[in-house]
Order: structure tokens, then sequence, then C-alpha cells
């Protein structure tokens, strides 16, 4: 309340103010136009005239500020004046000066007729001065701020947004840009202005035209164009050595009236991908989700828990987050209570690896979608721990798709990656077996399996871009593997519209692919990245090649040589077919891989190769593994009798026979 008494006080204070100076400039206006008239010399004036106009003072003043008001001249802001309120002052004048014609007409005073055209054109000059004043102040004040600490700014496009963004950048309270030039690849438009501004050339001349100007900063105002184009741009941006990029965020705000200087940002990583972002129709997955109690397992990772946000906001019945690792879940459980405070929200500790804990959370709370992203997903780290990623990955998947099809459960979602077409890693081999089961499981249960392919994903816990940003911070080098080494890549959003787009459009036995346009060099991912951060690479900071790790590959790919497309409703998303198997063969093969993981056996590699033969060992681990397999054996001899007697004793046929019991 005493914020708005104090704005209500200003706002009037204001008010009376311009009233106040109006009756000045009124009275002042009526004497100068005596005193114009007779060259500037008051002994020249006839007294009749002059008590003429000192007569008509108070009634023309009363009048005057009438008219004033009926045209808003006390209500404006006149600090975001346009041509708008000049055309208003213009014509408050114009009927002002008819209304004193008409005034001295009818009371018979006797005035010279060129009177009425110096006071028009002085009451015009004065109101004008009272109003515009403060831009003219302001222009003053910023040329003389024109110093070592100005930003000198280029602006990129010269459209409506470059015409919104100049006009909000000069009225702003940021007074530290100078407005140096315009580039726009429209020939026509180049040696004009724009608020006197020049539009000095096309994107060829960025770099150029930097040098001229000394150009500290860059804003990008071309939010219609297409991402491709945008990321060249910016491709050449980049180039200007110590500038800051910064750019509109889309048309939509253009549209809206929202584009302000605060409504501008840095450049990001994701503007550098090249590609449109993935759209989804969000009504289908809403009307999908709604009214379901969906799990989400590994809900507080990465993609998990933007799941279960997109989830929350689509009117679910209850979501049940699964995860292991509590800190993640917390944080998950509390923005939801947060944003979502009448969701019915569960979250559970547990592992996907404790058959009677999955079983017991389908069994109390009977979900009616699943979506699986619980698993290891780091290529190196599994690379040294390849039992975990079997355990955890192969069979954690394998005990929720089992209590999917056990207790009812109408699809199933697994989470994959490009790295499990044609595996070199154990990672990428334990999420292609993941692939291979839910499509067995597809086979014989009532619930519809779906897997979801995509490839890395851009700010994820582990990811490059993370990695990339400390050893930046830290003054480098930045890390990479090998200069040739290339990467699909996608935003943490895009990625679970694919998930949930999977979900709503399954059918069952499916593989979700996702265009994701072409794909990057991870040397240039950091070269842009040292550049966003204002550095110079290679100079400021090192870029620093360690060779492959245990299992990379230079490329990924999204499909197997088997795999056929098939286009959906979304044309950047694909399905891949699945490729047929002997599944008596891969339940044998998944009994043996359950049996030597558990043991820690090097006999385990073998299986997975077995199974996923493009999965090759290198000779080094075989000799490495046989080694501590045979120190282990000869410490030990009897380790291997604490192995769980089975795996599979339940197999998808006894898994059909429960379900009916269930039933």
């Amino acid at each position: 309340m005493r914020k708005w008494l104090k704005k209500w006080d200003l706002s009037a204070i204001y008010k009376v103010f311009l009233v106040l100076l109006d009756i000045a400039f009124i009275n002042i206006s009526s004497f100068l136009a005596l005193w114009l008239r007779f060259n500037m010399h008051l002994s020249e004036i006839p007294p009749e005239y002059y008590t003429s106009v000192r007569d008509m003072a108070v009634p023309n003043t009363v009048v005057t500020l009438i008219v004033f008001a009926f045209f808003k001249l006390y209500t404006s802001l006149w600090r975001y004046a346009s041509i708008k309120e000049l055309v208003n002052v213009i014509e408050a004048c114009a009927i002002c000066m008819l209304l004193n014609v008409l005034g001295y007409y009818l009371t018979y005073r006797p005035i010279y007729r060129s009177y009425f055209i110096l006071y028009g054109a002085a009451l015009f000059l004065l109101t004008c001065m009272s109003r515009f004043s403060y831009r003219l102040l302001r222009l003053l004040y910023r040329s003389n701020l024109h110093g070592a600490h100005m930003r000198n700014t280029m602006i990129i496009g010269a459209g409506e947004a470059c015409n919104v963004v100049m006009k909000e950048l000069e009225l702003s309270s940021e007074l530290d840009a100078k407005l140096c030039c315009i580039i726009d690849d429209n020939p026509r438009k180049h040696g004009t202005y724009i608020h006197g501004v020049k539009i000095v050339g096309g994107r060829e001349t960025i770099q150029e035209n930097a040098r001229k100007y000394g150009i500290t900063e860059i804003i990008v105002a071309i939010p219609s164009a297409p991402k491709c184009e945008q990321r060249k741009i910016l491709e050449i941006c980049q180039k200007v050595p110590n500038c800051e990029l910064k750019i509109l965020p889309g048309v939509y705000q253009l549209v809206n009236g929202e584009v302000t200087v605060s409504k501008l940002r840095q450049v990001e990583i994701e503007d550098l991908l090249g590609r449109e972002p993935i759209q989804i129709t969000t009504e289908k997955i809403g009307r999908y989700v709604s009214d379901k109690v969906v799990l989400v397992t590994g809900g507080g990772g990465s993609i998990g828990s933007e799941l279960c946000r997109q989830i929350a906001a689509n009117g679910v019945r209850q979501l049940i987050i699964f995860d292991i690792y509590e800190n993640n879940a917390y944080e998950i459980q509390q923005e939801l209570k947060t944003k979502y405070p009448y969701l019915d929200l569960v979250v559970l500790i547990g592992s996907v690896r404790n058959g009677r804990k999955v079983n017991s959370v389908f069994a109390k709370y009977r979900p009616d979608i699943v979506y699986h992203a619980a698993a290891h997903k780091h290529v190196p780290l599994m690379e040294d721990s390849p039992n975990e990623a079997i355990k955890n990955n192969v069979f954690g998947t394998y005990k929720v798709a089992l209590a999917a099809d056990r207790f009812g459960v109408q699809k199933f979602v697994l989470i994959s990656t490009d790295k499990a077409v044609n595996p070199t890693n154990i990672m990428g081999a334990s999420k292609r077996m993941c692939e291979m089961i839910i499509q067995m499981f597809n086979n014989h249960s009532k619930t519809e399996y779906v897997a979801v392919r995509f490839g890395n994903v851009l700010g994820s816990n582990g990811s490059v871009i993370p990695l990339f940003k400390k050893q930046i911070e830290a003054g480098g080098p930045v890390t990479v593997t090998h200069p040739d080494i290339i990467r699909y890549f996608m935003t943490i959003p895009e990625a679970v519209s694919l998930v949930l787009q999977a979900g709503a459009s399954a059918k069952g036995g499916e593989i979700f692919v996702l265009d994701m346009g072409q794909p990057v060099k991870i040397a240039d991912l950091a070269r842009n990245l040292i550049r966003l951060s204002g550095y110079v690479p290679d100079r400021d900071i090192e870029i620093k090649y360690t060779g492959l790790r245990p299992g990379e590959k230079l490329y990924e790919e999204l499909l197997m040589d088997e795999e056929g497309l098939q286009a959906t409703e979304n044309e950047l998303i694909h399905i891949g077919k699945p490729i047929e198997f002997d599944e008596k063969e891969f339940i044998k093969n998944l009994e043996d891989l359950y049996r030597e993981a558990y043991a820690e056996t090097n006999e385990m590699k073998k299986i997975v190769h077995r199974i996923v033969p493009t999965y090759h060992l290198r000779e080094a681990d075989i000799e490495r593994d046989r080694k501590i397999q045979e120190s282990l054996h000869d410490e030990f001899p009897d380790h291997n009798s604490e192995l769980p007697s089975a795996f599979l004793n339940q197999s998808v046929a006894d898994s059909e026979e429960a379900s009916g019991n269930e039933s």
C-alpha cells in the first residue's frame, strides 16, 4: 500500500508540474506573439493589443488546459513518446489556436491577424519542449557517456526486431550501449539508416566492421530466421575477438510485443545446433497421460526429472518417482511439490536390480504407464565396471519389464541410446540387449513395449558441455578425445519430447528414432563454447587431444543396417523396424550372462559378444581379466558358491501365467 501511495504521489506531482508549466507557457506564448510581431521591441506594442491579450489570459489558459487534458497530454508516458504523441500535441495546439480566433472574434477585442499564427507556433514549440525535453536530455547524456567503458554495439538484422530493440536500448536504463552499425543481407538496405544508425553491409562484412567500429557487443535480432541461418551467422560472429554475443530468443515475443532488452540473452551452445527444435503435440500427450498412474524409474536423473516435469504438467492422476539416488529424488520432489501442490506425488528410493522391491511397487501402485530411465550411462566408467553395466542396465530392465507384464501395465517405454547401434563398448551393448528384452516381452505380453533411441543430450549430468564449462572456468585445457570425433546432439526438452511422443503414439515393438540433423564435431563444440565464454581457442584456452577412450567410436549411428525407417505424424521422428532374433537362444544367453556377471568373470564379455556380435573384446582386456580371475580363484577357490542359483526363475511364459493368475 505504501509503495502504491508513493507511486500515486509521484504521478500526481508530475501532472501538477506539467499543468503549472503549461500555464506559464500558454501566457508566455501570448506575449511572445506580440513581441515577435513588433520586431522584438516592447515599446512598439500598441496598448490596446497588450490589453486584449491580458484580458484574454485567464479564459485562454483555462480553455487550453481543458483541450490539453482531452488530448491526454497529462497522462502520456513521455519517456516513451512517439509520433502518436507528437500528433496529439499538434492537434491540441491547432484547436487552441482556432478557439483563440473565435474568442477574440466574439468579444470584439482588437488584435492583429498574424498574432494567432505566431501564438500557435510558440505554444506548439514550448509544449513540445516540456514533453520531449526528457528524451533530449537523455540523448545528450548518452552521447557524453561514450567513453572507454561503453559497449560498442552492432545489431544484425535490419527488420522490425532491430527497430524495437534499438528503441528499447535507447529508452532503457542500460546506458552503456552505443549503437555503432547494423548488418543486413538485403543489399537494398545498405547505406540507409535506422534511427540514425547506418546499415553498413551484409554478413560478409561483420568482421571488417567489427574492427572498424571497435565492436564489443553483437546483438542478433533475426528471430524469424531459420536455425541453420542463425547458426551460420553466429559462427561468423564468434570469430570477432573480445566480443559478447546476445540473441533475441523468438519471433513470438515480437508478435506479442514482449521484445525488451531483458529478453536478450547470451548465445548458448544450443543455438549452434543448426536445426529447428523438435515440436510435439502436447494435446495428444496430455490426453494420453491424463488421469493415469505413471511410474518413472530413474526419475531423479537428467532425462527422468524432465519427464516428471512434463508429465506433472499434463494432469496425471498419480506420479511415482523411483530412483536409487536420494539427493536427485529429493530435488525433483521439492520442485514438483512447489509447482504442483495438488499433484499426487510418490517418491520411492530403491534399485531396479532389486526384483522384490520392484514387484512390491507395481503391486501397490498398479501403474498404467512406465518410463524406464534408470541406467548406468557413462561409457568410460562402464568399461572399467562392465559387470555393473550388465546388472543394472540389462537385468534391471528385465525385472522392471517383467513386473510391467505381470501387473498389467498398458505401456512400457525404454530410454535407449544411439550407442546401442553396432556397439563397441559395454554400455552400448547393454542398451542393445535392453532393446531386445522389450522386443521379446512385446511379442508375448498384452503390455505395449517400445524403445526410444536418441543421441547425446546437451546439459545432462556428465555430458560434455558441463565438463567443458568447468574446464574453461579453471583456465583450461579443454580435453577432447580426438579431433575428428563427431556426435549427434539434442536438448533435454527434445529428448523428453521424443519419449512422450513415443508413449502416446506407440502400438508396441517400435524403436523410435529422432532425426537430429547433422552431427557435430566435438572439437568444434569446444571451440564454440570457448568463444562464447569470451576467450580465443588455442590462445587463451588450450584444446588438448587425449586419444579415444576404451570402447569409444569416432561416430555414432542411429540405425543398424537391417533396420528400415517408417514415417510418423511428426516428420522429425521415425520408427526403426525391430530385428528378429532367436528368443530361446536369447533367454539361455541371458541366464549365462546373469551367472557370469555376478561371478565377476571375464566370461561375461564373451556372452555379451555372443548376444551382440558387433561388441568385440580387446585382447588386452581378455588377458587382464584372465589373470585377475586366476588370481581370485587361487586365493578364494569357492568364491562362486554364493551365486544366485538362477536368474530367470520366472521366464516370459511364467510371467504370462502369473499375469493370468493376477487377473
